[in-house]
């Protein structure tokens, strides 16, 4: 880049290009994206942006060989800096010059373009986000799709790591649409998850360091091609949520980090403005600017792009002032505790204000902690959100799982303990990234035993997680099996489907899938305690869970009966809702899925033999490490994906 201009030079060149009415800078409120940044009209481009401390701005690009022309400060006391240069268009690149009030020049991009160039380059570039949107049904029936007492059942996703070119290439964000969306068809999920997807110099980040807020990153294609992946899948019936890092961004000097040459968007202060796990650092939330930022950087991925939610990250870095530090390294609150308070505030305003404008989205929360009322409404003194991860099952269950199976008998409690905070809040039950990486090894490298044991295992860890109340997510790799570790510079282990187990246990997800979906006493009551009971055996297995799912009075009742050994039970007494026929409906050990074949035929009888104070019980027939499922109705077999389980003893 060439050397800034003299100021006398820049004073000459402001007065010789053509003067052209400012914009009157409105307030934009949430919605700054409309008049920040770079915005393209019919002879140039207005450029704007905010630098309250600089001496002067400029900006500068290859629409002018990079000469800077120096920008204006808005009279208004906001901060601003704005100008119009003529001959700039979209798909040139730029950057803004910032001279701080010392005198030392920086060379930073914009915090609200709409496209940066392709990594490693760090300019941003002009952008028109025009689309057609050919996803208008989805978009009237969302809010039937996606309520609280619809199933949901998410596929999350790195875009870069799950299918490539033979060659190595990424593919186009067109490309992966077309795939993802007849991969999720056959397996049956409801929505798509995306690890982050705005800019991020290091891609091994997994995007979770972003530098540019409101640009789709470049790797994968245009934000046109973005949105066109959101429209096709939106076409094929499959929402899709968005991974979104309030909580830190990195310290990269031409992104947000002392933009300015004064702590604009983070701290001044180490202890409250750098992050000592990820080397990051910290929005400060208590000032109005950036919350605006913010909040306007989530509703313009809502808006834009037609995201129908965002999974929030990292919500209790945000919460806790002392998250991630020693005693001495963080300074409490005014009434001497840990919260953080302009925090709090500002989850509450981004919620209330997503919520005001899209009542059909879902802001997710990734919260690790006991913080009460996270997904409960702002006014009765919550956080906002409408779901949470439930990070509790998910580290009880794994490291149940993980357990060799003789000493699972001691351990009952860490398998059983979720319901006992279950409904508390409206959770999602993960299995996502964070639990395949850094030598954990993979959900399949987890289990005990030798290879059918550990297929067999894993079917019925799903089957567990299936039928256990909550909203479901799985991360890719995890529905057929991948063996190894996920590392993001490779793709999928997709040739593992030409083995029988690991094709078997896609298709036990597939059906999964598939009667999570059609049966409302499987999602219908996943945040209400009214649709689960535990059903106690009549000699009382610390190692066999049996569960009964309600949904409304008319709907069919479910009951799972999972066997956490490998040893069968043959004629296991199980408490019933009623006395009847109940028909096995899915059955993790069938061959079809890889299983030895123990089942029950199709059906069993209960009768009025009380157990546990039920009025029936029935002598059911339970695999080894497996899961069966019951119904006291039966469902029509095209209601599976792959037929009905009695066909695959």
């Amino acid at each position: 880049m060439k050397p800034h201009l003299p100021d006398e030079e820049k004073s000459s060149a402001l007065e010789a290009r053509p003067q052209v009415q400012p914009r009157r800078l409105a307030s934009h409120h949430h919605r700054q994206f409309e008049v920040m940044g770079a915005h393209p009209a019919e002879r140039g481009t207005w450029f704007t942006v905010w630098a309250p401390n600089a001496r002067s701005v400029g900006v500068m690009g290859n629409f002018n060989d990079w000469q800077c022309v120096p920008l204006q400060r808005v009279d208004d006391g906001s901060g601003r800096w704005s100008g119009f240069v003529e001959g700039a268009r979209a798909g040139h690149c730029y950057k803004f010059r910032i001279q701080d009030a010392w005198g030392h020049w920086m060379d930073k991009a914009d915090p609200y373009a709409f496209r940066m160039e392709h990594p490693p380059g760090t300019a941003s570039q002009i952008w028109d986000l025009s689309h057609e949107w050919g996803d208008g049904e989805w978009m009237r029936t969302r809010w039937q799709r996606q309520s609280h007492r619809s199933p949901i059942s998410i596929y999350e996703v790195h875009l870069g790591s799950w299918q490539r070119e033979e060659d190595g290439r990424f593919l186009n964000y067109r490309d992966i649409a077309q795939r993802l969306a007849v991969h999720c068809h056959n397996l049956g999920f409801t929505h798509v998850e995306l690890m982050p997807v705005t800019e991020h110099p290091f891609y091994g980040s997994w995007g979770y360091q972003t530098t540019g807020y409101f640009a789709a990153t470049s790797r994968y294609g245009t934000p046109q091609d973005l949105m066109a992946f959101v429209d096709t899948l939106h076409q094929q019936g499959i929402g899709v949520f968005l991974d979104w890092v309030p909580s830190h961004f990195p310290a990269d000097p031409h992104a947000l980090a002392r933009f300015d040459g004064t702590a604009l968007y983070e701290h001044e202060d180490p202890r409250l403005g750098f992050h000592p796990e990820w080397n990051s650092l910290i929005f400060n939330y208590g000032r109005y600017e950036v919350r605006d930022f913010l909040i306007s950087n989530a509703l313009f991925w809502l808006e834009k792009y037609h995201f129908d939610g965002l999974r929030v990250d990292a919500v209790a870095s945000m919460l806790y002032l002392d998250y991630g530090r020693r005693h001495g390294e963080w300074i409490p609150n005014a009434q001497g505790g840990n919260q953080n308070h302009d925090a709090v505030r500002f989850l509450q305003d981004l919620n209330t204000s997503v919520y005001a404008q899209f009542p059909d989205v879902h802001m997710i929360a990734e919260e690790s902690t006991a913080w009460p009322a996270v997904s409960r409404p702002v006014d009765w003194g919550g956080l906002g959100f409408g779901m949470k991860w439930n990070m509790g099952w998910m580290n009880d269950t794994l490291r149940y799982f993980s357990r060799p199976h003789f000493y699972r008998h001691w351990h009952g409690d860490d398998i059983r303990f979720s319901a006992v905070y279950a409904f508390h809040e409206n959770f999602i039950l993960p299995l996502s990234h964070d639990e395949v990486v850094y030598g954990k090894g993979s959900l399949l490298g987890r289990q005990p035993g030798d290879e059918w044991q550990r297929f067999a295992g894993l079917r019925n860890l799903y089957g567990a997680m299936w039928t256990h109340p909550g909203k479901k997510l799985l991360f890719m790799g995890g529905e057929f099996g991948q063996a190894e570790e996920w590392h993001h510079e490779r793709t999928l282990d997709w040739h593992l489907w030409a083995r029988p187990y690991h094709a078997g246990l896609a298709r036990w997800v597939s059906d999964l899938n598939a009667l999570y979906r059609c049966l409302p006493a499987l999602h219908a009551n996943d945040f209400d305690a009214e649709g689960f009971s535990w059903l106690p055996c009549e000699r009382h297995e610390n190692t066999i869970l049996s569960l009964l799912r309600r949904g409304g009075p008319d709907d069919a009742l479910v009951v799972a009966i999972c066997n956490m050994t490998p040893e069968p039970r043959t004629a296991l007494r199980v408490a019933m809702p009623e006395a009847g026929t109940w028909h096995e409906l899915l059955n993790s050990d069938a061959a079809f899925y890889g299983g030895s074949g123990v089942g029950n035929l199709g059906r069993v009888q209960a009768t009025a033999h009380p157990v546990g104070g039920w009025p029936a019980s029935a002598l059911v027939a339970v695999p080894p490490l497996g899961t069966v499922i019951l119904s006291n109705r039966p469902i029509p077999t095209t209601a599976l994906t792959l037929g009905d389980s009695h066909a695959r003893q």
